[in-house]
C-alpha cells in the first residue's frame, strides 16, 4: 500500500463523499467485495444528486448479483425520483463477472459511450482477487474512463489488488462500509435474481426461431442436446447490439420456443451462455454440458486397484441417477463395466473383462452379470469372479447369448474342486434365445448343469425389479453379442393436491398402487381407504406423476451394419448415458470391417441417431495408445456429446 495515494478515508455518507469529489462532473467506479454495499450506496448517491438538482447514470456491471436491472446483463439506468428507471442493456447470458470478464468489460464500453451525464456511476461486480479479479478491475476503469474509485472495505482488512489500484493513476478513496452492509446468503441472492428476472418477463410474448437459420455465439448448449436448452436465459442480437432477452421454454428438434421481452426487429445473432432457469424456477447457472454425469476419478467405494502392466487408459464414470458405473479397465482394457446401486452394497458387472483390478468385496456383492459374449477378452474376468465367490454366497446370475452356460460349465471343469466342499461358487446361467430365456444352474464342485426353467422375455427385458430394469437386444459380430440397457424405474410421486380432492385418506394402499405401476399391472385393482375399489390404470392417470428414470446402455464388439445400427440406435434412445465401443479410426476401416467391430465415426453416428446425452467411446484397439486424440476427433466429429478424459496434450495432438 506503500506506493497507492488514498485521497481520503470516508465513512458510508454519500453527501460526505460527493463533498470530497473535486466537481460533479467524474466517472466514479464502486470497488469492494460482495456484500460491501457498493449499490445501496450508488442508490444514496443518486439520490443525494437528485436533491441537489443534479443527476447520474449508473453502470450495473454485477450480472449475478444486481440490485435493480437484468439479471445475466451489463445495464444502463438513470435515477428517477423513486428510483433506477432502466435506459438500456447489454446482455451477458451468465450471472459469472469472473468467467465471462472480456464481454462484460466489453459491455461497459459500449454503455459508457451513451451516457452524456456529467456523473457516472459504475457498480462493478465483487470480484476483488486473483487473476480474473485484476483483470476485470483494470479493464473496467479504462473501457469507462474512469477517474475515480471508492474503495469499499471495513477497518482491519487488508486491501486487495493494491498494485492494480496504483497504476490506474485514478484518485482512490477508502469508504467504510455502513454497518449494516452484509454479504447476502445464497438463497437471498437467488430470491433477488429471480424477483429481477421475472420483472423483466412481466408482458414477455412468445417467439419461435430454428437453430439451424441463426447464427448462434457463447457458450450454448449442442443444438441437439433438447434438455439443455429448457430454461436458458438467451438474447437476440442485431451485430452487437441487443435488442431482447428472453428464456427458452423449450427445444423441439431444433426449434426454440422463446418466452421474449422485446423487439420484433430483424435479429442476426443468438447469445447464449450458462444462465439458466432451473426446475424450481431460480435463475442461477447452469452446469457445463456433461460434467453432472461424467468424471475420470472414481468414487471410493467403487475405486479399482491401482493399474498393473500395461496402461490402459483412463477409466470413466458416470453418475447415472442413484447408479454410479466406472469402466474398470480403462478404454483401451478388457470390458467390463462396474455398476454400483445407489446405496446398496450391491453391483452388477457389464461383460467379464480381466477382473484384477476389482477387489474381492465387489465379486461377493455382484448380484448379477451381463456379458456380451464369450470372446476372450469378454469373459476371462470369470475366473476372478469364480474364485472371489468360494463361501457362502447365494447365486450369482449371468445372462448372456445362447452358448454361455457351456462356456461358464467349461471354465469351472478346468479347476481341481476336491476341498470346497458345499461351498463351492453357484451361478443362475440365463441364456437369451429369441424370446426365451433358458436358466441353467451350475455350481463348482459339481457336475454338469440343470436346466431350471424357460421365461418368456418380453421386450427383451431379462431382468425387471422394483427400482430398475435390464433390457437386451441381439446384434451381430460373427456370432450373436448381446447389448445391454439398464433403465432407472421412473419416480413415481402422489399428487397431494388431487388426494386431497378426491376424498380419499393416504395408506398402504397409495404403496401397492407404485408397486402396481412400477411393475407394469395397470389391471390391478386397489382397494382404496373407503371401502370401494379402483383400476391401477385410473388411479395413477389421476394421482400420479410419473418422472421417467434415467437410461445407461452398454455396447460392444458389433459390426457396422444397416441392422445393426437399426437395433442399437433403438435400444440407446434418449439413454442418459451411452457407453459404446470405438474401436478403429475411418482410415483403418478394414480392420473394422474384417473383425466386425465399430469405427469411431460410426460410434458417433449412432450415439447421434439415437439422441443420447453423454457418450463414452471405449474399447479402442491398442493401435492408438500413442495418439488416444484422433479417435476423439472422428468420434466428436459425429457427436457433439462425446466427453473426451484428461490425456498429456502431447498425446492428444499427436498423429500416427
Amino acid at each position: 500500500m506503500a506506493h497507492l495515494k488514498v485521497k481520503a478515508t470516508l465513512t458510508c455518507s454519500p453527501e460526505l463523499i460527493l463533498d470530497h469529489l473535486p466537481s460533479a462532473d467524474r466517472r466514479v467506479l464502486l470497488f469492494g467485495e460482495t456484500g460491501s454495499g457498493k449499490s445501496t450506496l450508488a442508490a444514496s448517491m443518486a439520490q443525494a444528486l437528485n436533491r441537489a438538482g443534479n443527476s447520474c447514470d449508473l453502470i450495473g456491471a454485477d450480472p449475478g448479483s444486481p440490485l435493480f436491472g437484468v439479471p445475466g446483463a451489463v445495464c444502463l439506468v438513470n435515477w428517477q425520483k423513486d428510483g433506477w428507471r432502466l435506459v438500456a442493456l447489454e446482455a451477458l447470458c451468465s450471472l459469472d463477472a469472473g468467467r465471462f470478464r472480456l464481454p462484460l468489460v466489453s459491455a461497459v464500453r459500449r454503455l459508457a459511450r451513451r451516457s452524456d451525464r456529467k456523473m457516472v456511476l459504475v457498480d462493478a461486480p465483487g470480484v476483488v482477487r486473483g487473476v480474473a479479479g485484476a483483470e476485470l478491475w483494470t479493464g473496467l476503469v479504462e473501457a469507462a474512463a474512469i477517474d475515480t474509485i471508492l474503495v469499499l472495505i471495513r477497518d482491519g482488512k487488508k486491501l486487495p489488488l493494491v498494485n492494480e489500484l496504483a497504476a490506474t493513476g485514478t484518485e482512490v478513496y477508502i469508504i467504510r462500509p455502513a454497518p449494516e452492509a452484509r454479504y447476502p446468503g445464497k438463497k437471498q441472492r437467488r430470491r433477488q435474481r429471480t424477483g429481477l428476472w421475472d420483472a423483466y418477463l412481466d408482458n414477455a410474448g412468445e417467439k419461435s426461431i430454428r437453430l439451424s437459420e441463426i447464427n448462434m455465439i457463447g457458450t450454448p448448449p449442442p443444438a441437439d442436446a433438447e434438455q439443455e436448452w429448457q430454461g436458458r436465459q438467451i438474447a437476440l442480437l442485431q451485430g452487437k447490439q441487443t435488442l431482447a432477452m428472453g428464456e427458452v421454454l423449450n427445444n423441439d428438434q431444433g426449434y426454440l420456443r422463446l418466452r421474449i421481452a422485446g423487439s420484433d426487429k430483424e435479429i442476426s445473432q443468438l447469445l447464449v451462455r450458462d444462465a439458466r432457469r432451473n426446475d424450481k424456477e431460480w435463475l442461477g447457472t447452469a452446469k457445463p454440458f456433461a460434467s453432472m454425469a461424467l468424471h475420470y476419478m472414481p468414487a471410493p467405494d467403487i475405486i479399482p486397484y491401482p493399474a498393473t502392466g500395461k496402461n490402459t487408459g483412463p477409466c470413466p464414470v458416470a453418475d447415472v441417477g442413484a447408479a454410479s458405473a466406472i469402466l474398470v479397465n480403462g478404454i483401451f482394457g478388457d470390458p467390463l463395466l462396474h455398476l454400483r446401486l445407489g446405496n446398496q452394497k450391491r453391483s452388477l458387472l457389464f461383460d467379464l473383462g480381466e477382473g484384477g483390478r476389482l477387489p474381492a468385496r465387489i465379486a461377493h456383492q455382484v448380484t448379477d452379470v451381463f456379458v456380451s459374449h464369450a470372446h476372450f477378452d469378454h469373459i476371462s474376468g470369470f475366473l476372478w469372479l469364480l474364485r472371489s465367490r468360494i463361501g457362502d454366497f447365494p447365486p450369482c446370475r449371468v445372462f448372456g447369448p445362447p452358448g454361455l452356460s457351456d462356456h461358464i460349465a467349461g471354465l469351472m471343469r478346468g479347476i481341481l474342486w476336491d476341498r470346497i466342499g458345499e461351498k463351492g461358487p453357484r451361478f443362475k446361467v440365463c441364456e437369451l434365445h429369441g424370446e426365451r430365456l433358458r436358466i441353467f444352474t451350475l455350481q463348482a464342485g459339481r457336475r454338469g448343469r440343470v436346466e431350471l426353467e424357460q421365461l418368456q422375455v418380453p421386450d427383451g427385458v431379462l431382468l425387471h425389479e422394483a427400482g430398475f430394469k435390464v433390457r437386451a437386444m441381439v446384434l451381430e459380430h460373427g456370432t450373436p453379442v448381446l447389448a445391454y440397457g439398464f433403465e432407472h424405474a421412473p419416480a413415481l410421486n402422489i399428487h397431494k393436491d388431487r388426494l386431497a380432492t378426491s376424498g380419499l385418506t393416504p395408506g398402504p394402499w397409495l404403496r401397492e398402487l407404485k408397486q402396481s405401476v412400477a411393475f407394469g399391472d395397470r389391471k390391478a385393482v386397489i382397494r382404496l381407504p373407503n371401502g370401494s375399489t379402483g383400476l391401477a390404470a385410473t388411479l395413477a392417470n389421476d394421482l400420479i406423476r410419473e418422472t421417467q428414470g434415467l437410461k445407461l446402455v452398454y455396447a460392444t464388439d458389433l459390426a457396422d451394419t444397416h441392422a445393426n445400427r437399426e437395433k442399437l440406435t433403438v435400444l440407446a434412445e434418449g439413454a442418459y448415458t451411452f457407453f459404446c465401443e470405438a474401436a478403429f479410426v475411418e482410415a483403418h476401416r478394414e480392420y473394422a470391417e474384417r473383425t466386425g467391430h465399430l469405427t469411431a465415426r460410426a460410434c458417433g453416428e449412432i450415439a447421434t441417431a439415437a439422441g443420447v446425452k453423454h457418450l463414452v467411446p471405449f474399447h479402442f484397439s491398442r493401435r492408438y495408445e500413442s495418439a488416444p486424440g484422433r479417435v476423439y476427433d472422428e468420434v466428436r466429429a459425429a457427436c457433439s456429446r462425446v466427453v473426451v478424459p484428461s490425456f498429456p496434450k502431447t498425446l492428444l495432438d499427436r498423429d500416427l
